[in-house]
């Protein structure tokens, strides 16, 4: 009797393998047409730039009045925020809803792809370029400021997976309220609005009022920001500078603030987007 050598193959390998490829192919076709939409790449490129010199200017101004405010550390910060901000969720906002009003997100569904593959695909270039965006900002103005390396890099990694994922949610959640893409503009304001004043990025949180910067510390962004800002420079403002070890004591409110944000704008997202355009 003959035996045929076989190589096991782990079951649900070869559905992940697809999975993966599906969403690259979806990745793929998205930046191609991120590339041609001038108005996209704009917004992408160029806006959190601009906005980051309205940024220094800023903090040099509350500078002059809070002396010891580490005006560096803050520049970083809120110029990651900024990007984070208008290249993941304003422009995938709008991204959804192109997609949905050319009905291509309704013939995706009758395909293979899972829901959350066709979402995730289409997220992929706006997410890439603002990693990539970021990795240039942190290590020019790393180089530039002459900034200390990442006390806690773990609390940053988890910082920036909260912040990807709550912005990738919210972005699903926006495009449900947004007829057109040329509406996108508005009905993303409120977050924009409360990321860039609220979150820490233009007006630290150690100059607010007592009151007002603990509200602050609740709303859906706050919490990825002060985690980014910790794990950089072991301090969200609140208290000194403290290493490794004592970062974590100081992230626990953030994680738990951030993870719960994470949970409810995914709930939001899944139970309101809409996959085509109202009759």
């Amino acid at each position: 009797m003959s035996t045929a050598a076989t190589t096991a193959v782990p079951q649900g390998t070869g559905r992940r393998t697809t999975a993966v490829r599906r969403l690259l192919a979806l990745g793929r076709a998205e930046a191609v047409l991120l590339l041609r939409n001038r108005t996209a790449l704009f917004t992408a490129l160029l806006l959190p730039l601009l906005l980051v010199f309205g940024l220094k200017n800023a903090l040099h101004e509350q500078a002059k009045d809070n002396p010891g405010l580490d005006v560096d550390s803050l520049l970083v910060n809120g110029a990651v925020g900024m990007v984070l901000a208008f290249v993941v969720y304003y422009n995938l906002t709008a991204a959804y809803v192109a997609r949905r009003g050319e009905l291509v997100l309704k013939r995706l569904r009758t395909g293979e792809a899972r829901d959350a593959e066709i979402l995730a695909g289409t997220a992929v270039p706006s997410v890439g370029l603002a990693l990539l965006m970021c990795t240039v900002i942190s290590g020019v103005g790393a180089s530039a400021l002459d900034l200390a390396a990442p006390v806690n890099p773990l609390l940053m990694a988890a910082g920036l997976v909260l912040v990807v994922g709550t912005l990738m949610a919210l972005a699903a959640l926006s495009s449900a309220f947004t007829r057109t893409v040329e509406s996108a503009g508005i009905t993303t304001m409120p977050v924009l609005l409360l990321t860039q004043f609220g979150s820490g990025l233009f007006f630290p949180l150690e100059i607010m009022p007592d009151r007002l910067a603990d509200a602050c510390r609740l709303l859906p962004t706050t919490p990825a920001f002060q985690l980014l800002r910790l794990g950089w420079f072991g301090t969200d403002g609140s208290a000194a500078p403290t290493g490794f070890a004592g970062t974590w004591a100081a992230a626990a409110p953030h994680l738990l603030t951030g993870t719960a944000w994470l949970a409810l704008a995914v709930w939001g997202a899944v139970r309101c987007f809409r996959w085509e355009p109202r009759r």
